[in-house]
C-alpha cells in the first residue's frame, strides 16, 4: 500500500512575512490548490481557547488559512462548536466573546465565526457513520456539515484523556454537538479513591453536572449526574480519581474517530496541525502547563490518521523539557516508559484513535514525510 504523504517544514523562516506566509508555503505544496474551492463555503474547524488558556493559536494562522482559501475562489469561515463542560464556551454568546477575547474577530482573521452547533448546543445534523462500530450516527453541529469544503486547522498538543489533542481529535470532538460529545464521553463514570482524596473541592470546580458533593471533607461523585467527560480526573492532582471502566479511554478513542468519519467522508477536506506550544492538557482548560516538548513545527496533509501518527512520531522524538510535568512524575520516582504521552497521561490509550481511524477507512498510519 502506498503511503500516505505528510508535509512538514520548521519554525524556522528570515523571510518577509514570516511564519504566516510559511504555512501557505506548506499548504499549496501539499496540494490544496488540487480542491475545487470555487465559491464554496468552507468551515475552518480550530479551536479558539478557553479563557485563561494561553496556548491556543494565534489568530494570525486563521488569517493565512482564510486568506489561502479566498486565494482560491473559496468562502472561509472560522467554527467550533460548543462545550459539555463548565466554562465560557458552552454556549455561542459566550463562545464569541472568549474568540474575540483572543483576537478571533473577522477584522483580525479575515473572515466570520460560526459556531457550528448554534446558541445552545443544539442545532445538530445526525450524520450516518460509514464502518461505523460504536456510533451508527453521530451528532456533528449543523453549520459544519452544511459547509461544501473542511479544513481542520489544529494544534497539536497533549491531552488528559486521549494522550494528544490533534487532529483527529479537532475534528471527532471539536465538530459534535453537545449531545455528541456527551456520546463519546459515556462509556464510563469515574470514582473517587477516598483514601487518596485530599478535600481540595477542585474537582467540583471543573464539574459541569453538579455531580461532585463532599462527605466527610471527601469527594463524592453521583453516577446519575455525572456526564462521564472525564474533566475531574485531569483536576485531581493526588490521582484520587479514576475511571473503573479500564476500557473508558479506548472506547472514547474509537469513538472520536468514528464521529471524525461522519464530518469528513463525502466532501473534500484538508488537515493541518502545529506542533508548538505542546501542553500536556487540552486548550479546554482555563490555563496551560509549561510545554513537554520544544516547538516542532507544522504539519499537512491529506489524510488526517497519517498526519496524526507523523505528529505524534516527532514528538516522541523530540527532547523533553526538563520542566515539563513529566519532570514532577520522575521526581516522586514514578517509572518512565520512553512513551512521551504514556508519560505525561498514564491513563491514556494514545494510539487507539489512529488504530480504529485505520480500521473504519479513515486514513493510514503509513506514512512519508516531505520535508519543505
Amino acid at each position: 500500500m502506498e503511503k500516505s504523504k505528510v508535509y512538514f517544514t520548521d519554525f524556522r523562516t528570515q523571510k518577509d512575512g514570516g511564519l504566516t506566509e510559511k504555512l501557505k508555503m506548506l499548504c499549496k505544496k501539499a496540494g490544496i490548490g488540487n480542491i475545487d474551492f470555487n465559491g464554496k463555503f468552507t468551515a475552518i474547524k480550530l479551536h479558539f481557547g478557553e479563557d485563561g488558556n494561553l496556548s491556543f493559536l494565534r489568530p494570525d494562522y486563521a488569517r493565512a488559512v482564510a486568506e489561502l482559501v479566498k486565494e482560491l475562489g473559496g468562502r472561509p469561515f472560522l467554527t467550533d462548536s460548543n462545550t459539555l463542560y463548565p466554562g465560557y464556551r458552552k454556549n455561542a454568546l459566550d463562545h464569541l466573546d472568549v474568540a474575540y477575547k483572543h483576537g478571533f474577530f473577522p477584522m483580525a482573521t479575515g473572515c466570520q465565526i460560526i459556531i457550528g452547533d448554534g446558541l445552545k448546543g443544539t442545532d445538530e445534523v445526525e450524520v450516518p457513520v460509514k464502518n461505523g462500530e460504536y456510533c451508527r450516527t453521530a451528532k456533528i453541529g449543523r453549520a459544519i456539515m452544511d459547509a461544501d469544503v473542511f479544513i481542520s486547522l489544529a494544534h497539536f498538543k497533549g491531552h488528559e484523556a486521549t494522550g494528544f489533542g490533534g487532529t483527529l481529535k479537532n475534528i471527532g470532538m471539536g465538530c459534535a454537538s453537545r449531545a455528541g460529545k456527551m456520546e463519546q464521553h459515556n462509556s464510563g463514570k469515574p470514582v473517587v479513591n477516598q483514601d487518596a482524596c485530599k478535600g481540595c473541592r477542585v474537582c467540583s470546580k471543573e464539574c459541569g453536572s453538579d455531580a461532585i458533593s463532599y462527605q466527610n471533607k471527601k469527594a463524592f461523585i453521583n453516577q446519575n449526574l455525572c456526564k462521564g467527560c472525564g474533566r475531574c480526573i485531569g483536576a485531581c492532582n493526588f490521582d484520587a480519581i479514576y475511571n473503573p471502566n479500564s476500557c473508558a479511554n479506548s472506547d472514547l478513542d474509537c469513538k472520536m474517530a468514528e464521529y471524525s468519519m461522519a464530518v469528513v467522508q463525502d466532501r473534500p477536506c484538508f488537515y493541518i496541525n502545529m506542533i508548538l506550544d505542546v501542553s500536556p492538557w487540552c486548550d479546554c482548560h482555563e490555563f496551560n502547563d509549561a510545554p513537554l516538548v520544544p516547538d516542532i513545527g507544522m504539519a499537512c496533509s491529506f489524510d488526517p490518521v497519517a498526519l496524526d501518527q507523523a505528529c505524534s512520531d516527532l514528538c516522541m522524538q523530540a527532547v523533553r523539557n526538563p520542566s515539563s510535568r513529566i519532570a514532577d512524575f520522575k521526581a516522586k520516582g514514578i517509572k518512565m516508559t520512553g512513551d512521551l504521552w504514556k508519560d505525561s497521561t498514564p491513563e491514556s490509550v494514545w494510539d487507539m484513535t489512529l488504530i480504529h481511524g485505520e480500521k473504519i477507512g479513515l486514513g493510514s498510519r503509513q506514512y512519508e514525510i516531505i520535508k519543505v
